[in-house]
């Protein structure tokens, strides 16, 4: 009897997310979570096999679509950091291209979730509590 394997799920779960229509209202502007890595990092392969093939299609994957960035590279046009990324694999919070989060290394899978999560919450709070002009540069959080 076939039993399939978390990780072949989870191939398949990227896979039919990839084939899905996708819908422009579906990622909000400006919010993206950024994998900052480099080759050879076992970190980042421990990431890549526990969270990366179902990510996109969590509430937090959603809310935040992942990009990817070698560390060794320049920053794409229009990011800029509270500081530089000296580990891999750092994941930074980007809101219309600024820093608004950072979690350095990745300290395990239910560890991940909860700090990733904790930053989510905190935009989404100090977003509804802005004045009514609003930010300048509004990433809106949707679960």
């Amino acid at each position: 009897m076939f039993q399939p394997t978390v990780r072949f799920i989870a191939i398949l779960c990227a896979l039919l997310l990839a084939l899905a229509p996708h819908s422009a209202a579906a990622a909000p502007v400006g919010l993206r979570l950024m994998m900052i890595e480099q080759t050879w990092c076992e970190w980042c392969d421990r990431w890549n096999a526990e969270i990366a093939g179902v990510y996109p299609i969590t509430d937090e994957g959603r809310a935040a679509p992942l990009v990817r960035h070698d560390i060794h590279t320049p920053l794409p046009a229009g990011v800029a950091l509270e500081r530089p990324a000296r580990y891999t694999p750092t994941f930074v919070l980007l809101c219309g291209g600024q820093e608004v989060g950072r979690i350095e290394g990745y300290p395990g899978e239910d560890f991940f979730w909860g700090l990733l999560g904790r930053m989510l919450d905190d935009i989404e709070k100090a977003q509804g509590t802005t004045s009514d002009a609003g930010p300048s540069q509004k990433c809106d959080v949707q679960s």
